[in-house]
């Protein structure tokens, strides 16, 4: 069923893609600022995967960097001419648009562009929650033996405006468009690798955004220890924590946010712009791909680890990656090696 996009669907999706960015996925301003402006220039349009034409070719848009790097700058013309510079290198014309992952400001990737093209946002993102590194947001096409990576860059203010077009692999591909971001002041605007819908109803997360938009009107319905409640009746999950904020640590390392949260002094989550995991004297609670995600204690709304501050009160959910709608890369255990390294925690042996 084709959805046209308004103002309630935006909150819903924008504050629903939070709570499934885990903590990754930019920030809830940003995403109401482009869902608000893509209602603003046009009619940006939802549609299920099986509407599409299993041929059709689908493009992914994202935004590549740390969102708490202070000189971030990513506007929406930015977003344009990254898909412009990429269906240039294209054979046939694109049929749709696809985010890479949920999160409060990437569930509502494409809105503005479809908008402006006309072109349909596609209901098959390449995850279903949020995850640190480009490739596990690109379909397990690094499984294809000498597949060719085409990806547009484009961000940036002044001296660190760049447009960068690359094809190659998709691991240089992936670690230049993360150069390039730092380069930019922390963000770019990205178009990349575009795939057939057939292919991407079969290793993406079909779906994902009518979740996060049912989950962001669960939140929404409510108000908060009642709104906790209603996330964690929809998604299945459970509260793990609630206390005080008594030690927060952020590094913005290589275009990425990496981290620590502690909790009461007991609870230790790390993250790598999205929550990794989640331990209590030792005990593992939590381990991405797994859901963990933090709320403000009072109002319910959800905290993004580029937006957490010490002495805040918060609540911590953990929901099951069974629970979630998940891409095939999620299964893909060489693509989480690099998040060991990062954290310095086991992930792969939780799996």
């Amino acid at each position: 069923m084709t959805i046209k996009l308004d103002e309630k669907i935006v909150e819903y999706a924008v504050y629903g893609g939070a709570i499934l960015g885990g903590g990754g996925g930019g920030k809830i301003e940003d995403g109401l600022q482009i869902g608000r402006l893509a209602l603003e220039v046009g009619q940006p349009v939802l549609k299920e995967a099986n509407e599409m034409k299993e041929d059709g070719l689908l493009v992914t848009v994202s935004l590549v960097g740390a969102p708490a790097a202070k000189e971030q700058y990513v506007k929406p013309v930015h977003y344009i001419r990254a898909m412009e510079l990429l269906e240039k290198e294209l054979p046939s014309p694109l049929q749709g648009i696809m985010t890479n992952e949920n999160g409060a400001g990437t569930t509502v990737n494409g809105w503005f562009q479809s908008a402006i093209t006309g072109l349909p946002v596609v209901d098959i993102p390449c995850n279903g929650r949020a995850h640190p590194t480009g490739t596990m947001g690109s379909l397990n096409l690094s499984e294809i033996p000498n597949y060719v990576s085409r990806q547009v860059a484009v961000g940036g203010k002044g001296e660190k405006y760049v447009e960068m077009l690359i094809s190659g692999s998709l691991d240089k591909a992936a670690q230049l468009v993360r150069y390039v971001s730092v380069e930019a002041g922390g963000l770019v605007a990205v178009a990349r690798n575009p795939v057939t819908v057939g292919y991407a109803k079969q290793h993406g997360a079909p779906g994902a955004i009518k979740q996060a938009i049912q989950l962001g009107e669960a939140l929404l319905s409510h108000k908060g220890e009642a709104a906790i409640d209603a996330v964690i009746s929809f998604l299945g999950g459970a509260v793990v924590a609630e206390g005080y904020v008594t030690d927060f640590k952020l590094d913005t390392m290589g275009g990425f946010d990496v981290g620590k949260v502690t909790i009461n002094e007991s609870y230790h989550m790390t993250f790598w712009n999205e929550y990794m995991t989640m331990e209590k004297e030792g005990e593992r609670i939590g381990t991405f791909p797994d859901l963990l995600m933090t709320f403000d204690a009072k109002t319910a709304r959800p905290i993004v680890t580029a937006e957490m501050e010490k002495g805040q009160k918060v609540i911590v959910i953990n929901v099951p990656k069974e629970n979630l709608h998940l891409s095939s890369t999620m299964r893909n255990e060489k693509l989480l090696v690099p998040v060991e390294k990062i954290i310095n925690k086991e992930i792969i042996s939780y799996l």
